[in-house]
């Protein structure tokens, strides 16, 4: 059998009973470091921290292991019952789908326990979950790379009068180009998309486009460390948002649509000269 098991979104006193219940049931337990990150990381007194209270020795995994080696996992849970820990909800990311289905290709049994995700855990800001549309992820650009296809959904969304989640990108273990190039992999140091960031990325895209579908005017809400016990959460216009100091990872920005009285009512508390830490 195959769990995997959501942590939620905070320390690792967020995990369900069940999904404690199913890690002290397994042989061997897996954690995944690349798509999220709990408060206080993976550091060695972190993982101590969820060994201690899971019972359990935790082998941390990351993209490359998950995505490319997931096999000697999933052939372990042919026989045995094997963990698979996931921060947030173990559907917040499409590599765990892709773990499902191969799984299931191999006649392993899966199990799920879900939890909190930023996916619901953003209606903390006020902004009603009904009203978004279609999340979408910026990533860093580079002197090279610069996407945009973010830009064409968050036309759509803000046609319809629709919120916009944005995910902002976190690079752990990436491998650096150089090092791919001589065949020997060295990884860049890990790097996780601020607010501030996202912001300039963002108007860059709107200058190059022109089309008029934000400006730095536009009312956005940011949010930082969401679950946890410090998280704070400003609303305010992007230009503002610029000038404020959010702190640690992880960041997530929204796009406000328009608004029913009640989310106006909500965003005030957390307007740009009353941010709060508090939910």
């Amino acid at each position: 059998m195959l769990y995997i098991i959501g942590l939620g979104l905070g320390d690792e006193k967020d995990i369900t009973l069940k999904g404690l219940e199913a890690i002290k049931r397994c042989t061997k337990v897996y954690m995944e470091a690349y798509t999220s990150l709990l408060s206080f990381g993976l550091s060695s007194n972190g993982l101590s921290t969820l060994e201690e209270l899971y019972g359990k020795p935790i082998i941390v995994s990351d993209r490359e292991m998950v995505e490319e080696k997931a096999d000697d996992m999933l052939l372990q849970a042919q026989s045995a019952d094997v963990a698979f820990l996931v921060v947030g909800d173990p559907f917040g990311a499409t590599t765990h789908t892709d773990l499902v289905v191969r799984a299931k290709k191999l006649g392993v049994d899966v199990k799920v326990v879900h939890n909190a995700s930023v996916m619901n855990a953003i209606g903390v800001c006020g902004l009603q979950l009904y009203r978004y549309g279609e999340t979408v992820s910026l990533p860093f650009f580079t002197d090279t790379w610069r996407p945009d296809s973010f830009y064409e959904k968050i036309k759509r969304n803000r046609t319809l009068g629709l919120h916009t989640l944005c995910l902002l990108d976190i690079r752990v273990k990436e491998p650096t180009l150089e090092s791919l190039c001589r065949g020997k992999k060295v990884y860049e140091p890990p790097r996780f998309m601020t607010i501030k960031t996202a912001i300039e990325q963002l108007l860059e895209v709107e200058q190059n486009h022109g089309e008029a579908v934000y400006n730095e005017d536009t009312s956005c809400v940011g949010l930082a460390r969401v679950g946890c016990e410090d998280q704070l959460i400003v609303a305010g216009p992007m230009k503002q948002l610029l000038t404020v100091d959010f702190g640690p990872p992880l960041h997530c920005l929204v796009i406000v649509g328009n608004t029913h009285p009640l989310e106006e009512e909500m965003l005030e508390f957390y307007a740009i000269a009353k941010g709060s830490a508090q939910a």
